[in-house]
């Protein structure tokens, strides 16, 4: 018998699921009869289970990479989901704090390059993971060139040749991408360079919905995530999943969350607000936007940290002319601040409440971040309640819905890369 998670726990007002409460079990057939079937791309209900049986292998290879360079520092050279959901992780489960453990670079422009550079300072002191689903992502492939022409005229610069230079650098990158040689670049050049393992972007698991595939992984266990928590972290990701396939809403969050969002859509209320208490989640909003953006494809949505974020869209979210639906994420607080923070969430609560149609999200808490099992539970609830929104949207208006929903996919991002085509940019190109 399945029960709820208890290391989440949300509270909702204002929306009636009695009016939804008949069409439960068509939602989630919806839902189920796609799940983890080839070119649906919703792998990622079992992905957490599936990563479960190569924990151990990942902390191996976490400690051969580290030992070929002796090396503790990984720079991840990812866009969007490749870089995102790493963040996201890394951060909720309270690693990677200073930073000096994991940088990232995504950019492509001369002032952000020379930024990382001054932060490497010595090129040959990171390991590089270079995280592409095709392995020719332009972003990508322009900082992986980048910084392999520069490992190699560093160890140059060091009396080696350059055959010698080459291998030398070639022992700090790993490859996170396709499995199969043929449709990915980077898995091709990851052999003929014979760089360290295999990670890869699994099939049919889009990049915002990766948080638990082998780059974000990989990372956190050479961030120094423990095994028993990444143990159970999946675990607990993995019963959050089995929970989002029920019919019974006492238990499906997920799918609540989805039916609120909808609600609000259905009723005329183009504009909604999540926000998310504590720098624990700050990488956590550029995720969330991201899949906001992709899967909904709605820019009216406002994701932000509190209270950063509080005071100045406190004018906007409280004039009674706007007309808006809330949700708030918060941590369980037992620290030396919790009288203040749980007043600060009360008058939040108390005000969202009053405005408008408003839930509440509460998840366990450690001295860092989160508990691994609220990092696992949390993050499949987010991208569970996203396809929700469209499935429940379209049941309830008597829309037919597309063979592969229209939440997973992203055909409008080729708009702008197909203008990068054409010998418009050239990866790796020194300007002159």
């Amino acid at each position: 018998m399945l029960t709820k998670n208890s290391s989440v726990k949300t509270s909702f007002s204002g929306v009636d699921f009695s009016k939804y409460s008949s069409k439960t079990s068509d939602f989630v057939r919806e839902f189920s009869s796609r799940a983890n079937k080839p070119g649906h791309f919703l792998n990622w209900v079992n992905l957490p289970a599936e990563q479960l049986k190569r924990v151990d292998e990942l902390y191996s290879m976490v400690e051969s990479f580290k030992s070929q360079t002796g090396v503790s520092k990984l720079s991840v050279m990812g866009i969007g989901g490749s870089k995102h959901t790493v963040e996201h992780m890394l951060s909720i489960n309270g690693l990677n704090i200073k930073g000096d453990v994991v940088d990232f670079y995504s950019d492509v422009d001369s002032t952000s390059w020379n930024r990382f550079m001054a932060r490497l300072g010595d090129v040959t002191s990171s390991n590089y993971m270079i995280a592409s689903k095709s392995g020719s992502t332009f972003e990508t492939k322009d900082g992986f060139l980048r910084i392999q022409n520069v490992l190699i005229d560093s160890y140059k610069a060091q009396g080696q040749t350059t055959e010698e230079a080459e291998k030398s650098a070639a022992k700090h990158f790993i490859a996170v991408t396709d499995g199969n040689s043929e449709k990915s670049e980077l898995r091709r050049t990851s052999i003929s360079q014979n760089w360290i393992g295999d990670l890869f972007i699994h099939d049919d698991v889009g990049g915002r919905f990766s948080a638990f595939d082998d780059h974000a992984l990989f990372t956190l266990v050479w961030a120094g995530m423990k095994k028993e928590d990444m143990i159970s972290m999946l675990k607990s990701a993995q019963e959050m999943s089995e929970q989002s396939l029920s019919s019974d809403l006492e238990i499906n969050d997920a799918l609540k969350e989805g039916i609120f969002w909808a609600d609000a859509k259905m009723n005329g209320i183009d504009a909604s607000v999540h926000q998310y208490m504590g720098s624990l989640f700050e990488n956590t909003v550029y995720w969330h936007a991201q899949m906001q953006n992709e899967s909904v494809k709605d820019t009216l949505k406002q994701v932000a940290k509190v209270p950063d974020a509080m005071h100045h869209s406190a004018e906007a979210h409280f004039n009674p002319d706007n007309k808006l639906v809330f949700a708030l994420t918060v941590p369980s607080d037992n620290g030396v601040c919790r009288e203040n923070a749980q007043s600060y969430i009360e008058a939040l609560t108390k005000s969202y409440t009053i405005t408008g149609a408003f839930f509440k999200e509460e998840v366990e808490t450690s001295s860092l971040g989160l508990t691994p099992e609220a990092a696992g539970a949390m993050t499949m609830l987010r991208a569970y309640a996203t396809v929700y929104q469209e499935i429940v949207t379209a049941v309830m208006t008597g829309k037919t819905l597309p063979e592969v929903l229209d939440s997973v996919l992203q055909p409008h991002v080729e708009f702008y890369k197909k203008n990068l085509k054409g010998g418009v940019v050239v990866p790796g190109r020194i300007s002159k």
